[in-house]
Parts: structure tokens; sequence; C-alpha cells
């Protein structure tokens, strides 16, 4: 057995490095990062260094390769491999209502302010394998806005995009799903949005029908629209702070004056410059206002 082949079939990372290999090593992730860039166009040059490094060495073992140096070399010279790395490097860890008293806050809190628009935009940033997708549609056609909104779910990845369209989730999931539904606020049950066959829940397509998917590099690509309503939920958190900054004028400049930007438990505005962009709406679930710049 090759020394690859036994590295991959071990299931172990390389030693932790430290010193002169340490800087190897950063060597190596930001020549990696910049390939991609200039080769496929993806831009995670300014992702934190921990999370990005932890990524790219789970590719290189999947792979079966010793270094990241390795990994460049396959990823540039295999597109079937740069694809699976974008799955590796998109976050994916999410659920249906997740957080559920962020849902009970946007039903509650938000929804009365929506409803004074006759036609609602929201855009679902980083809407990965879309469960957030559909538990925000749920929560729309229970509050009778669902008619007149039109939610633009975008990713970085496309394989995950083309996965959320299909509506398929995990049967094993659905207790889980229907205690964060409860909790959630919701007003129906939650079986009746659902179609269990084998091991799989399909549900209802209805729910996808003002919903457009779109691949959209929040690093690199611009506002497309004017929005009442950005989710972008536990994405930020692995961004730089220069990044997180961009990224937050990006939203800002993306809302409807008084538009509202939620963000996850563990992500905060980063600089007094967003801070006055941006004003607490229910401070304890990351919901902010748009305000003008002071």
């Amino acid at each position: 057995m090759s020394r690859a082949a036994a590295v991959r079939a071990s299931g172990t990372f390389p030693a932790p490095r430290d010193g002169q290999d340490n800087e190897l090593e950063r060597v190596e992730v930001e020549l990696l990062l910049e390939a991609i860039y200039r080769v496929y166009g993806f831009d995670f040059r300014s992702y934190a260094y921990a999370s990005i490094k932890r990524r790219l060495w789970r590719r290189a073992q999947g792979e079966g390769v010793l270094t990241l140096s390795g990994l460049q070399e396959r990823v540039l010279h295999d597109p079937a491999c740069m694809d699976r790395l974008m799955v590796d490097l998109s976050i994916q860890v999410t659920s249906m209502f997740r957080d559920p008293s962020f849902f009970l806050a946007l039903r509650s809190k938000v929804v009365p302010s929506l409803r004074t628009y006759p036609f609602i935009r929201v855009w679902h940033a980083g809407c990965s394998s879309g469960e957030e997708v559909f538990s925000l549609a749920m929560l729309l056609k229970e509050e009778g806005l669902y008619a007149r909104t039109r939610v633009y779910a975008t990713d970085i990845n496309e394989t995950v995009i083309k996965g959320a369209k299909e509506g398929i989730f995990p049967l094993s999931k659905m207790r889980e799903y229907t205690i964060n539904y409860q909790r959630a606020g919701g007003l129906r049950s939650f079986s009746e949005y659902y179609t269990a066959r084998y091991d799989g829940a399909r549900f209802d397509p209805t729910l996808l029908e003002n919903v457009v998917f779109a691949q959209h590099n929040l690093v690199t690509d611009g506002s497309f629209s004017e929005f009442h309503l950005i989710l972008c939920r536990n994405v930020m958190i692995y961004f730089d702070r220069s990044l997180q900054n961009r990224v937050l004028e990006l939203f800002h400049e993306s809302l409807a004056t008084f538009g509202f930007l939620a963000l996850g438990r563990k992500e905060n505005l980063t600089s007094a410059d967003s801070e006055s962009r941006f004003e607490p709406f229910v401070g304890e679930e990351k919901i902010y206002r748009r305000v003008e710049k002071k």
C-alpha cells in the first residue's frame, strides 16, 4: 500500500506543525487559495485562517494526498476534485427552524413591519442545502405573506443549491424539525408540509413557488436588488474581520431604508462604521434594522 493510500485509509490528519513548518503550511494555504481564485474565480482568501485550513486538510485527506501542495496540484488539474473541495469549503451546518426563538421573533416582531409593503423581497444569503429557506417559506405562508413575497436564496456552492431545489431531507430529522417548528410558533401540523417516502421526506413543492435559487459569492459579487429582509446566519463567523466589514457594507447597500438584517447568534456588527449603519431591533436574536449612515 502506498503512503497516500495508507493516510486515506487511516482516517488521520498529518501531525500539527510548529515553527518553520507552520510558516510553510501557511504559505501552502495562501498559494492554494490564490490558485483557486485565479483559476476558478472563487475567493476564499479572506476566510478565517483556522477554519479554512481545517477544511483544506479534510479534502487533502479525502483525496489521499500528503500535503496541501499536493492538493493544489490535484485541484488545478482535476475540476471534479475542485467540486469536492467546494462542498468542504461551503458552510452546510443547518436545520429547519434552527434556533426556534429566532423564527419566533421573526414572526412576532418583523412580520408586522413586512405587512406594510405591497411586495416583499427577501435575500437568504448562504442558503446552503435549503432547510432554512423552507422554514422561512412556511412562516410566510402561515402569516399570509408568501403570495406577495419573492425570496432569493443564494449560495457559493452550486451543488448544494441543486439539492435545495429538490426539497428532500432525511426522514430521521423530522422529529427534531417538528419540535423546532412548534417552538418557533408554527400554526399547523408540521407533517402537513411533507410526504414521507422510504428514508426521505419530500417537502411540498409549492413552498418554492416564489423562491429563486442562484449562485452568489459574498466575497466577489455585488448587490443585485433592494430587499426588505436579509438573512445571513452563521456564515460570517468563517470570515476574517475585513471581509465581515465588506459583507456588512454589501448588506447595507442591498437593504431598503428600515429593512431588516438577521445574523447568527455568534455574529455581531464588527466595527463602529457598521454600528452606524444598523440599529438593534431584536438584540438577543441578532436582528438589526438598517439606518442611514451618520
